[in-house]
């Protein structure tokens, strides 16, 4: 079981020392982390993440052999010349399977090459939720679950999240030591689950959910607000820079 655990409300708030020998837990449901986890469920081959859409472009042109697919948004719309957005209805078998993707997105990427100094570092999401508790728990390593946000601003679906993974791992170990970010997502979670499909509801009021309604994509949230629907733990090579599935 896991020595501590911690949550980052956003990556802005992490400080050096608190990944220090600790297992680290992407969030960014609407809809990096949703998005990465469909796409190696469906035989993606790697993904690779970016901070800025120039080194995506720049990976691309380097590439030799089996060319990639570039997927990102900026501002939750799909990038110009790029073949995906991020939808994880967009990343089906038939278009994935087999082929590299390089990705970036407006948060997601970034909290991950912001949790680089972790000792392992997971994408997490209520798709996989399961499968990253039983990961966490394998450890006695400190969890660090890192909630991307929004534009530097804290997310009400991260939180739900980050909440949901809390509650698990508090029911298997009641002696853990939590810090207070994972106390609020803690009641977060416990305040959405008092309602049927209290989860998709949060997602729907969220900041992030109300823009994907504006913007058309209201199915996302749908999707992205299913629980334990994949069994995988994408985990990120800091030094490669590629998320595989855990074997």
């Amino acid at each position: 079981m896991p020595r501590s655990l911690s949550t980052c409300l956003l990556p802005e708030l992490a400080t050096p020392e608190l990944f220090t020998d600790a297992r680290v837990v992407v969030i960014d449901i609407l809809r990096a982390s949703s998005t990465i986890c469909t796409a190696l469920a469906n035989s993606a081959e790697v993904v690779i993440p970016c901070e800025d859409v120039e080194t995506a472009h720049q990976l691309k042109r380097d590439a030799a052999g089996n060319p990639p697919l570039l997927g990102g948004e900026r501002g939750g719309v799909k990038l110009p010349d790029f073949d995906l957005g991020n939808s994880p209805r967009e990343y089906g078998e038939e278009t994935v399977a087999g082929r590299p993707i390089v990705f970036t997105t407006t948060n997601g990427t970034r909290a991950l090459h912001r949790s680089a100094a972790g000792a392992g570092v997971a994408v997490g999401c209520f798709l996989n939720c399961e499968a990253i508790v039983n990961w966490l728990e394998s450890s006695d390593q400190p969890v660090v679950l890192m909630c991307a946000g929004t534009d530097g601003h804290i997310t009400l679906e991260d939180c739900l999240f980050a909440g949901l993974l809390a509650d698990k791992l508090v029911q298997r170990n009641q002696h853990v030591p939590i810090d207070d970010p994972t106390r609020i997502c803690l009641d977060v979670y416990h305040t959405a689950a008092l309602r049927p499909d209290g989860v998709q509801l949060q997602l729907r009021a969220s900041r992030g959910g109300q823009n994907l309604q504006n913007l058309g994509m209201g199915e996302d949230i749908a999707y992205c607000s299913q629980i334990d629907i994949l069994d995988l733990v994408p985990v990120w090579d800091a030094t490669a820079n590629r998320i595989t599935p855990l074997k």
